[in-house]
């Protein structure tokens, strides 16, 4: 049913109307979410701060207090956060957003704590660059690089059925002994080391173009200061 996750008596309804169709709550996905505007911060307003926070976490935080709630009538339940791996890796002018997935973070940890004694179990899932596009409404074909998907480990950007089937996981039963856990889903970028130097930069190239050669031609440009000064006189020339 429609709802707005940040008004208390919309989740009210919401939990109500599921006990209404199902009998019980067992499980606990908390998907909503908004992104922020990427404004710097001497241009965020206290308006967009407040309603980023409001979704991504306070939401978070009605929805598992009124489905736990219903849990505990049924002897226990599962709750999966959806997070980010922004929260705990950043990006420029992301402040609003960033700042709810790290709270959903620690949500996640205090709620398992709080509802053990309940047998409800909260785990969390933070995923990495999730490519929306073909279940946005109306559909969209994705706009992605090869760079997109090959600076990934993986070597491809995600989708949401990645995702979806980790969440199944700590909601089954088979998941009785995880809670408090985070699992982080994002093909293995969060642990790739970056520096940028004429290596990366070349291979960006080369990966972007598909010329190899091209690209490692760059990479030894920009790392000899010679070559480098007459490769920007040409570009001024151009």
């Amino acid at each position: 049913m429609e709802t707005d996750v940040a008004s208390e008596e919309d989740v009210k309804n919401m939990v109500r109307e599921a006990v209404n169709a199902y009998g019980r709550v067992d499980i606990l996905v908390n998907n909503a979410g908004i992104g922020s505007s990427g404004k710097p911060i001497f241009e965020q307003e206290l308006e967009e701060w407040k309603r980023v926070i409001d979704v991504n976490l306070t939401g978070a935080w009605l929805c598992s207090k009124y489905a736990a709630k219903e849990m505990v009538k049924v002897g226990g339940g599962a709750i999966i956060n959806i997070s980010s791996t922004r929260a705990f890796q950043f990006e420029p002018n992301t402040e609003p957003y960033s700042a709810s997935k790290g709270g959903l973070y620690a949500l996640t940890h205090a709620l398992a704590v709080s509802l053990a004694p309940y047998r409800i179990r909260v785990n969390c899932i933070a995923p990495g660059w999730i490519d929306t596009s073909e279940w946005k409404i109306p559909p969209r074909k994705p706009e992605l690089t090869p760079l997109d998907n090959l600076q990934h480990p993986a070597r491809r950007v995600g989708k949401p059925e990645d995702i979806a089937s980790l969440v199944a996981f700590p909601a089954s039963d088979e998941a009785s002994w995880i809670t408090g856990s985070v699992f982080t889903v994002d093909g293995g970028m969060t642990r790739r080391m970056i520096y940028l130097d004429e290596d990366i930069i070349g291979w960006a190239v080369a990966t972007l173009l598909g010329d190899e050669k091209l690209g490692e031609k760059l990479a030894a440009i920009l790392s000899e200061p010679e070559k480098m000064r007459k490769f920007r006189q040409l570009l001024s020339n151009l």
